[in-house]
């Protein structure tokens, strides 16, 4: 405005003057602003300044803070290496460790598996041993039944052999009541067939007389094989058949004596020396022996005793009289044996 002020005067042909003090007041103006202005700036600049002065101050303390930090850092970061070292070692033990433990469980995987097969088995086999027990239950139900039958069947079997263990003590009685009878009446037969053997053996030494060759020995009556039989021979000689003949007279008329109910046999036995024979007809003494014993017989059931009467036996050389070897020895033990016996 004052500029504007000042040329118009200038151009209305005023003073210069004025138009020079209004200039200075202006430039004074502006130098007063611009010296505000660059108070300002300066008080700024100085507030900036000792900002950043007590910037700095703080910097340098944090960067004093950071070199202790950055040392300890290094202490930490030494402490932390060592760590790390110390984790990779054990890290490596751990990896190794792991290792074993895979191949530990690779293993254990196959002894599971292994496991699991037997345990399959083994519930397979339960299984069947659940069916079979359950079999065996129905089993041991019937068998239950069947025992418990089988104990009625005992007590009544139990109580039929009280009644028979009764029963059986009486027939006990009675049996040893029989078993004396019957001992008193075979005694009573066997001394009434004594006395007809007696008797009978009495007849015959009467019919035979006292004959060399012909003797009672005990309860047999004797005939060496001289008086019967040629040697090595079961014929009878002439002579042999009359003895025989004396013989089944003495024991037709003893036979129409002894009492039915006395079932008596009059046994012939054959016996022979120990010298051997072997011959067509005899091959051994027990042939020998055997057929004289027959020969007497067939003798005797054409005299008429009854054949049913009547037993041959041979004995060879197996029951000697007597043991010497010698001639008299040898015609001792040839004989013909007779005895009057029961059945």
């Amino acid at each position: 405005m004052a500029f504007g002020r000042a040329r118009r005067r200038y151009n209305d042909g005023g003073s210069y003057w004025p138009g020079f003090v209004d200039a200075m007041a202006t430039l004074l103006l502006v130098m007063t602003f611009l010296l505000s202005i660059l108070s300002v700036a300066q008080y700024f600049a100085t507030q900036e300044s000792t900002g950043k002065d007590n910037a700095l101050q703080r910097l340098n303390r944090q960067i004093l803070e950071l070199t202790d930090l950055l040392a300890l850092e290094k202490n930490d970061k030494k402490e932390v290496e060592s760590s790390i070292a110390l984790l990779k070692a054990t890290l490596a033990e751990s990896q190794a460790k792991n290792k074993n433990l895979q191949g530990l469980i690779e293993l254990e995987n196959g002894n599971k598996r292994s496991v699991n097969d037997q345990i399959d088995e083994l519930n397979k086999k339960l299984k069947g041993e659940k069916e079979l027990s359950e079999e065996a239950s129905a089993q041991v139900a019937i068998l239950n039944q069947q025992l418990a039958a089988l104990r009625r069947q005992i007590g009544a079997l139990n109580q039929a052999l009280e009644t028979s263990e009764e029963k059986d003590q009486e027939q006990k009685d009675r049996i040893k009541d029989l078993g004396a009878r019957l001992n008193v009446a075979l005694a009573k037969r066997v001394q009434e067939l004594s006395s007809y053997r007696s008797d009978f053996f009495g007849r015959l030494r009467k019919l035979l007389g006292n004959r060399p060759g012909i003797q009672i020995v005990g309860d047999r009556f004797v005939f060496q094989s001289e008086v019967l039989f040629p040697s090595g021979s079961n014929l009878l000689n002439p002579a042999g058949r009359i003895e025989m003949g004396k013989l089944a007279t003495a024991l037709n008329e003893i036979a129409r004596e002894i009492p039915s109910n006395i079932n008596w046999v009059l046994r012939v036995d054959g016996h022979t020396d120990s010298q051997p024979i072997n011959t067509a007809a005899f091959p051994s003494n027990w042939e020998l022996s055997s057929a004289r014993a027959i020969s007497v017989v067939r003798h005797l059931i054409a005299q008429g005793v009854p054949a049913n009467r009547l037993v041959a036996a041979g004995f060879g050389e197996f029951q000697p009289l007597d043991f010497s070897d010698n001639a008299q020895a040898y015609a001792k033990n040839r004989r013909i044996e007779l005895k009057l016996t029961e059945k």
